[in-house]
């Protein structure tokens, strides 16, 4: 069945001919949820619901409502309600994807559109000896990693560098990568999902391989309130990780990247599925935590001297890093400038209280955003001034390292590795004329990784700060090859006419780089970021590496079918991946 519009008249039904067809009337799936929720978790009033149904870096549409369930059985129910009344229906828990995939897109549907926000229901259970989570559709990273360090256990993931709300089961959903070298892409083969089969059918699928019961009722209760045997779970040979991910980060002399958002071999049921979903639970692994860490930071002025360094420790060491992450000297100047009120934030106050401070500071700019006297980015402004006030705080060392390299690499190594690195370090320095390292403290092995943490909001406060005299953002994060020697790219001068900052940081061994372009004022972000996109398919490289596509990059064909094949009638999510947003309404879509 082709994925062209259909013709306005099949696009918008009316309310006569949704009731012919069996369908409720948008009132009365307002009515129905309403009395299932209760009021309180039903937002329909455009300007109250207004967060839940814009993008966080970008993007918004409009929404018949936004749903609060505050159990599992409550979004089944909800759901139920949603098919009846044909809706689309937009999966969102902490809303903190980067291109746009948990909010409604645009003002195009050709049905109404529901959001379900899970944020409430956010249980974890630690299993199999806390070698293994549970983790219910609210809970998030920040949540685990507190939880896990009371076992010392460490989760599949840390908090990435937009924000520290990120969702267990989101990182899962769309393949999420992060700083990890050693864990790879989020990614699990044990969920409990809802499907809307090729008939239409509301269907739940239990495969996480534990006994809950039979029914949806059973088996979500049972989940939600713990009922069930988390002491031996049986190991039915499915994975909860990416269990080949160091062999492959190891191939230097790969011609492909290592990870990215549309590789078939990680896409499977809830693990890279973007929403076309509804995924209530999933179960992932659990690492032991180290006994000991070092963190080495490294400068040097030679893009060839960093690619032979990352080549020799990931074929060679037996023990390869925990962490190695890269900065350019220019995000390292918006970082500490610009992303110094984030860091200070976690430094004094610590990163228990930083979701708090993300939820305050969105609720005021919503408000602020209503009132049209009120400057724009109001908060931004006052949070930068602020920081400004505050005396230098990055430590010496770095900022002498920032005078004198271009390039800066913070290598973080743990147990046996430490010795291992140490040796390396010293005799690859040894006669280097553009490199050297040293040995952080603690207070500079913290330095660092905050710096590196703040760089993408430092980049959107910069864009903000400036938008007088600067355009847009454009925000690319790719996947290079892996035996790449010229990693650092090389614009030609039709693209960088158009550019007031390139800002390049990322996760070095893995080759996934965050590529930040500040445009200059005028020029046409889409006519940029389509030359951008040309040259990177020159490169061989692959985009997105772990943002997943949202309604900003068109899926490739691989990506394209699973997404089909999760979600045949195109109700869950639809128009990711500039995919069409229209109803398949034949039982061959599949």
């Amino acid at each position: 069945m082709s994925d062209t519009p259909l013709q306005d008249k099949e696009r918008h039904i009316s309310s006569s001919n949704r009731a012919s067809q069996g369908m409720l009337s948008p009132d009365h799936v307002l009515d129905k949820l309403t009395n299932l929720l209760g009021a309180s978790n039903v937002q329909a009033d455009p300007e109250k619901n207004e967060h839940y149904r814009m993008g966080w870096r970008s993007g918004g549409g409009n929404a018949l409502a936004v749903l609060f369930p505050q159990t599992l059985l409550e979004i089944w129910r909800s759901l139920e309600v949603c098919v009846e009344g044909d809706c689309i229906i937009i999966m969102q828990a902490a809303k903190t994807g980067l291109t746009e995939g948990s909010t409604p897109s645009g003002n195009d549907y050709d049905r109404p559109v529901v959001v379900i926000n899970t944020l409430a229901i956010n249980q974890l259970y630690l299993v199999n000896d806390n070698e293994q989570v549970i983790s219910l559709p609210g809970a998030t990273l920040h949540q685990l990693q507190s939880q896990l360090n009371a076992v010392d256990r460490a989760p599949h993931s840390v908090i990435g560098s937009s924000t520290l709300g990120a969702s267990i089961i989101g990182g899962v959903s769309n393949n999420s990568g992060g700083a990890l070298v050693k864990r790879g892409p989020a990614y699990t083969e044990l969920a409990l999902f809802a499907q809307i089969n090729k008939h239409g059918q509301l269907v739940l699928v239990n495969h996480l391989d534990v006994e809950l019961g039979n029914t949806p009722e059973e088996i979500l209760t049972n989940l939600q309130t713990g009922n069930f045997d988390k002491r031996k779970l049986p190991d039915t040979g499915k994975l909860a990780s990416d269990k080949e991910y160091i062999t492959r980060v190891k191939d230097v002399n790969a011609s492909t990247p290592s990870r990215f958002n549309a590789d078939k071999r990680r896409l499977y049921e809830a693990s890279g599925c973007a929403g076309k979903l509804a995924v209530f639970a999933v179960r992932l692994d659990t690492y032991p935590t180290a006994a000991r860490e070092k963190t080495f930071y490294i400068g040097s002025n030679s893009v060839s001297e960093l690619a032979q360094l990352r080549r020799q420790i990931l074929s060679s060491f037996e023990n390869i890093p925990e962490v190695g992450e890269y900065m350019h000297r220019d995000i390292f100047d918006v970082s500490a400038k610009y992303g110094k009120d984030t860091f200070l934030s976690i430094k004094h106050l610590g990163t228990n209280a930083l979701p708090r401070l993300f939820s305050i500071k969105g609720a005021m700019d919503a408000k602020f955003h209503k009132w049209s006297w009120m400057p724009k980015h109001f908060t931004d402004k006052v949070m930068q001034f602020i920081a400004n006030i505050f005396p230098k705080h990055l430590p010496k060392r770095m900022l002498e390292y920032r005078d004198q390299y271009e390039h800066h690499l913070i290598l973080k190594m743990s147990d046996e590795g430490i010795e291992e690195a140490q040796d390396f370090l010293k005799t690859f320095f040894a006669s280097s004329k553009t490199g050297s390292y040293f040995e952080c403290s603690e207070e500079e092995s913290e330095s660092a990784f905050l710096n590196r943490f703040a760089a993408a909001g430092a980049a959107l406060r910069y864009e903000v700060i400036h938008e007088k005299e600067v355009g847009e953002i454009l925000a690319l994060d790719i996947a290079i090859p892996r035996n790449e020697l010229d990693w650092l790219e090389t614009l030609p001068e039709e693209i960088a006419q158009h550019l007031e900052k390139k800002l390049y940081y990322g996760h070095f061994f893995c080759y996934v780089f965050h590529q930040d372009y500040i445009l200059k004022k005028g020029s046409d972000a889409k006519h940029v970021k389509k030359m951008m996109l040309a040259l990177l398919n020159e490169r061989g490289a692959k985009y997105p590496a772990e943002h997943n596509v949202g309604h900003l990059y068109e899926a490739e064909p691989d990506l394209q079918n699973f997404y089909k094949s999760l979600d045949p009638t195109n109700t869950f999510n639809p128009g990711i991946g500039k995919m069409s947003k229209t109803k398949r309404n034949c039982s061959c879509c599949v």
